[in-house]
């Protein structure tokens, strides 16, 4: 039971495969064998251009330095996302990252902004964080934490990236710490009689690769999770209408906005992000309410400036794998299950699901109660990501068209509804666990949306009405000052860490 594993073998390349391989070199850096399977026939999506600020852990994890792996992948720095038209027609808020305001004794600052909201006496909430306020004029800036009492300090980014070089980029990290890449395709897997584990997968060539521990990379397929060890599927779709994706690049813009941007439309949303050489565009939509040529046409309409490229459907199904992690295989990124990339939450799971691998890294007799508390934890996470996913398409007031009338009146996961009406009731917002968005982020999703709380905190009036409106005057008055000696995001770039070339 207590033998090492010493073999590891991952099926498919990608951002999932290159991820798991760079980040299993370095750590295991000693007395493994890490073999990384693709074939040049098979495309990967190479879409997951956008990240949330858990990334640097990753990237730390690696020793990257920030500023080469920016030049590396065409990459631009991320402040937060953009909303328009999703509550209703007209409308637009930021959801940032990072801290909103200074707290104020042991109430939170937002708790104050709530109040006195319900007197008409308050800006909007994105002038209380420099993550919402530093968009409007492009301005960005890493975080300064040498400023600790400074709007500085609490920056909080993440990045945009050409996924494709992504997976080149950490395809040399990793081969240069010993990671051996076959080209090859997978045409077969062979379990063993006795238990149903995988012995080996077999390539069209004829060649057998054995391994003790199996990495299912291979997209939504499921090569080995799901075709090999028919794991099992958790369909959303009764809560995620959505059901398909039609992505195309195209000219870059002269600004360059540290959000990514994503616009409702009549069946679904548009994203928009910007890189140094492009912007990466795509339509995400639901099928049963729109064709894919309309889809199509209302992307096209909608960019800012000339395509690149032909655009290119994607399919998908929202939900999970019943289990994750099944046998001594574990399922990374699309084999693992999809959300929307609604949230940028796509390569997060992918990193998450690899740092629970190492806390729970196996002998090779595999413990079953190790690989459940796994599949326990993956559950958890996707189901409070996909929870915040449906929050977007809930809280709607939109009656121009039949999904989101659909969405507005649709049954929700309990999670959900209770999250809300606790919301609802005084603004409050319980953070269980390791979910992953914090009180910050379904704050401002749902202010966003237009949930409105009937009360406030009430140690929020253990304070003087004067000292709250001095309080929360001061804080955006400081914000201000700092993003107006903010660089723009071009000029950041251009002094640290533009790509050599337009192509890179």
């Amino acid at each position: 039971m207590t033998i090492p594993v010493r073999s590891i073998v991952i099926a498919g390349g990608g951002t999932a495969g290159w991820m798991a391989a760079a980040l299993l070199a370095k750590v295991l850096c000693r007395g493994y064998q890490i073999r990384l399977i693709e074939s040049d026939e098979i495309g990967t999506v190479g879409v997951g251009e956008a990240t949330i600020p858990p990334i640097k852990a990753f990237n730390t994890a690696l020793q990257l330095d920030e500023n080469d792996f920016i030049r590396a992948t065409q990459g631009t720095f991320k402040l937060g996302i953009e909303f328009v038209d999703w509550g209703r027609l007209g409308t637009r808020y930021i959801h940032g990252f990072g801290r909103i305001g200074q707290d104020l004794g042991m109430v939170r600052c937002y708790q104050y902004w709530l109040r006195q909201r319900q007197l008409g006496a308050v800006p909007e909430l994105s002038e209380y964080s420099i993550n919402t306020v530093a968009p409007r004029d492009a301005k960005f800036m890493r975080s300064r934490p040498d400023m600790p009492n400074s709007p500085l300090a609490d920056i909080t980014h993440a990045f945009h990236f050409d996924a494709n070089l992504y997976a080149r980029y950490l395809r040399q990290y990793a081969e240069a710490r010993g990671v051996v890449r076959t080209e090859g395709r997978i045409v077969n897997t062979q379990l063993r009689p006795a238990d149903g584990f995988i012995e080996a997968v077999v390539l069209a060539s004829g060649e057998q690769v054995h391994g003790d521990l199996f990495l299912d990379c291979s997209g939504s397929r499921g090569l080995l999770i799901e075709q090999a060890l028919h794991s099992g599927y958790e369909d959303w779709s009764r809560w995620l209408p959505c059901d398909r994706a039609l992505a195309v690049p195209c000219e870059s813009t002269p600004v360059l906005l540290p959000i990514t941007r994503s616009t409702a439309h009549r069946a679904g949303w548009q994203w928009r992000i910007p890189l140094q050489h492009r912007t990466g565009n795509g339509h995400v939509y639901a099928s049963a309410f729109v064709d894919d040529d309309s889809a199509a046409a209302t992307l096209l309409e909608n960019l800012d400036g000339k395509t690149l490229a032909t655009p290119r459907l994607l399919p998908f199904l929202p939900g999970k794998r019943r289990a994750i992690w099944k046998h001594n295989c574990v399922a990374i990124g699309l084999a693992g299950g999809f959300l929307e990339p609604l949230e940028s939450t796509s390569i997060h799971l992918i990193q998450s699901t690899l740092f629970r691998l190492l806390r729970l890294f196996p002998h090779r007799g595999f413990s079953a109660v190790e690989t459940s508390q796994f599949n326990r934890a993956a559950d958890f996470e996707y189901e409070r990501i996909r929870d915040f996913i449906i929050l977007h398409y809930k809280a709607n007031e939109r009656a121009d068209s039949e999904m989101w009338k659909y969405c507005a009146h649709m049954p929700i996961p309990d999670s959900l509804s209770n999250k809300i009406e606790l919301f609802r009731a005084n603004g409050r917002i319980i953070r269980e666990n390791d979910e992953l968005f914090t009180e910050e982020n379904w704050l401002q999703v749902m202010v966003g949306q237009n949930i409105v709380p009937q009360g406030y905190d009430p140690l929020v009036d253990l304070e003087a009405p004067a000292t709250i409106e001095k309080f929360l005057a001061n804080i955006a008055t400081v914000i201000k000052r700092c993003v107006d000696v903010m660089p723009t995001q071009r000029e950041f770039i251009d002094g640290n860490c533009a790509a050599s070339t337009p192509s890179g």
